[in-house]
Parts: C-alpha cells; sequence; structure tokens
C-alpha cells in the first residue's frame, strides 16, 4: 500500500473547529490526488452574511468551493462529482443556470437532492470530489 498525505483546508469559520470538519480535505498518494470539499452553503464569508437569493447562495458555494480546491493544488476542472442540495424544487432552474455558468464545460457527474438544511436561511448546499491520476 502506498504512502498518503494528507492536507486539511479550512476558511478560518469557527464552525469548522467547532462542529470537527475541514471545508476540505486533500489526499495525495504517489498515483492518485484527491480532494473531498464539504457541503459548502452559500454564506459569504468575507460579510458573514447569507443572501437571500438562491443564485446568489449558489455563486458563494461555488466560490468558496473554488477556494478551497485552489489552497489544495485543484481547480474546478478536477470536480468529477457534485452534489446539490436545494431545500425548495422551485429553486432548481435558477440553480442549473449557475451550476451552468461553473459546470457547463466540466460536467462532472451529479446528483441534486431536495432536502431540509440546519438553519432556515439556507436554500442550498453544494459538495463536491476532485480527482487528479
Amino acid at each position: 500500500m502506498s504512502k498518503s498525505n494528507r492536507k486539511l483546508i479550512s476558511t478560518g469559520y469557527p464552525l469548522e473547529k467547532q462542529a470537527g470538519y475541514s471545508r476540505a480535505v486533500a489526499i495525495d498518494t504517489p498515483d492518485d490526488h484527491w480532494c473531498f470539499v464539504a457541503g459548502t452553503t452559500g454564506y459569504d464569508y468575507e460579510k458573514l452574511i447569507m443572501p437571500d437569493a438562491v443564485k446568489d447562495q449558489a455563486r458563494n458555494c461555488f466560490e468558496t468551493i473554488k477556494s478551497a480546491l485552489n489552497e489544495a493544488g485543484f481547480s474546478l476542472s478536477d470536480v468529477v462529482r457534485a452534489n446539490y442540495i436545494v431545500t425548495d424544487a422551485q429553486y432548481v432552474d435558477d440553480v442549473f443556470a449557475i451550476t451552468g455558468e461553473y459546470f457547463g464545460e466540466i460536467r462532472p457527474a451529479a446528483t441534486m437532492i431536495l432536502a431540509g438544511l440546519i438553519k432556515p436561511e439556507m436554500k442550498i448546499e453544494i459538495e463536491v470530489t476532485a480527482y487528479r491520476g
């Protein structure tokens, strides 16, 4: 079995330590490079606010994900799997508009789930996995 290196990526948001999770975990082995990005909601981490519009939340999700991937040495083009969780089916078309902006050419395998999230202002959460062989 080959040796792997594990790198934890953080946004610095206090909940990460409090809840015991990383924004992303990158795993590097001699042959494979993976990055697992935690479910990411639409907070604007610079202003520490949650916008009301699901499109704005989705953009914030992608910008946070993109930043975590970059810190781990990956990019959005390395994403092979995406999971989208929305709190209301009426948001799907707005979310697709944003996922198309970010993933229209990349086209990872994806799943959209309708479910509740942990705070009422959260309308979307996005989780991705990136791979480089």
